[in-house]
């Protein structure tokens, strides 16, 4: 964690931390999580994450922009494209940070009655 993420996470831990939150809601679409997810394999065209992702070449261009607003991607022109990547390395460590907090966690996060799947509504129908 940068020495200013920490100051903004434990400044005031009653104030709203809007930088969080935003960075939070930008990874939250689940497009846009398969888009970064995608990019932490390597660069990609437009053209390689509507193959990959299988959305319309709007939708990936809507999503990037977004990401790139966020500084989270970066692009950069190769020919007639663009090719995009991850602006930042300590967004692979955020990522493997979720991956080891969700294997902790088991399928508690996945059940959330808020933001999970249904697990709560199978459980009690079984």
């Amino acid at each position: 964690m940068t020495e200013q993420t920490e100051s903004t996470l434990t400044a005031d831990p009653c104030a709203s931390p809007t930088a969080v939150v935003a960075l939070f809601r930008s990874l939250g679409d689940p497009a846009r999580l398969a888009i970064v997810r995608r990019l932490a394999q390597g660069d990609a065209r437009v053209t390689d994450l509507v193959t990959c992702l299988g959305l319309a070449q709007s939708t990936v261009s809507a999503h990037l922009s977004c990401l790139r607003d966020c500084g989270l991607v970066v692009s950069r022109p190769v020919g007639r494209a663009s090719l995009h990547s991850l602006a930042r390395p300590e967004l692979m460590d955020l990522l493997a940070a979720a991956e080891q907090l969700l294997a902790a966690t088991g399928e508690a996060v996945d059940c959330c009655p808020t933001y999970g799947t249904s697990c709560a509504t199978e459980r009690t129908t079984r």
